[in-house]
């Protein structure tokens, strides 16, 4: 059993600058991920279609999941933050193919974000820690 926070995914780097954040913290059975904007290459996606940029930052948001041992389907909870109203239909069609089965929680802002992206995700998932041998 884990008794305090565990860093899971190590240091979050844009442009090979380590950033003063986690990836994600597991505290028990909940694994916080820290809000993930579009990336290419190690860099902000700044270009692309709200799909692409949406895309993008799923496909990061599953593979750090992976590394905590959960899947999408262990999401409770998201929090996301658009730059233009008008993307919201965009983002939500994406956003449906990700999570096409009792989807999380969800809410949505318009937002000026820090980074010149269209979108930023953030989630909060849900899977109990063996509680077996040890």
């Amino acid at each position: 059993m884990v008794d305090k926070k565990q860093v899971i995914g190590g240091p979050l780097e844009i442009g090979g600058r380590v950033l003063s954040l986690s990836r994600a913290i597991r505290a028990g059975d909940f694994v916080f991920l820290t809000g993930q904007i579009p990336m290419r290459d190690g860099v902000p996606m700044t270009d692309g279609t709200i799909q692409q940029q949406t895309r993008a930052v799923l496909d990061d948001i599953t593979a750090t999941l992976s590394e905590a041992g959960c899947t999408r389907d262990d999401v409770v909870k998201a929090m996301v933050w658009l730059r233009e109203r008008a993307d919201f239909g965009g983002f939500n069609e994406v956003y449906g193919e990700y999570f096409p089965v009792e989807p999380p929680t969800r809410s949505a802002i318009v937002s000026d974000l820090l980074v010149d992206a269209r979108v930023e995700v953030e989630v909060v998932a849900y899977r109990p820690l063996e509680t077996g041998a040890r």
